[in-house]
């Protein structure tokens, strides 16, 4: 229940968080636009089986590869990416949050 718990505050409370503190004004956009981030998560009807309660996926599914995860942070770099990099880079951290309890 705690590994539950980290991983799905940090999916949902971490881009709250970021985007009262830095998106005062258009909080609610810029929540959205790094929840938006979850749809990284496609690369899971790739594996057998879908879910695996198990299983890391840093490193196992495509998206979820140093590769990706390289990109990813260099997106946070233009101001035009930011938002869904940092949706991206949370949701990494988050799934790494989750490969650390098992």
């Amino acid at each position: 229940m705690l590994q539950s718990f980290a991983h799905y505050g940090c999916h949902f409370l971490f881009p709250l968080v970021i985007a009262l503190l830095f998106y005062k004004s258009n909080w609610k956009i810029a929540y959205l636009i790094m929840l938006a981030a979850f749809v990284i998560d496609l690369d899971h009807i790739l594996a057998t089986p879908v879910f695996d309660p198990n299983r890391c996926s840093i490193g196992f599914h495509p998206l979820h590869s140093s590769f990706a995860i390289t990109f990813y942070i260099f997106l946070l770099v233009p101001k035009k990416s930011r938002l869904i990099a940092l949706g991206l880079v949370i949701h990494i951290l988050s799934d790494l949050v989750d490969c650390k309890f098992m």
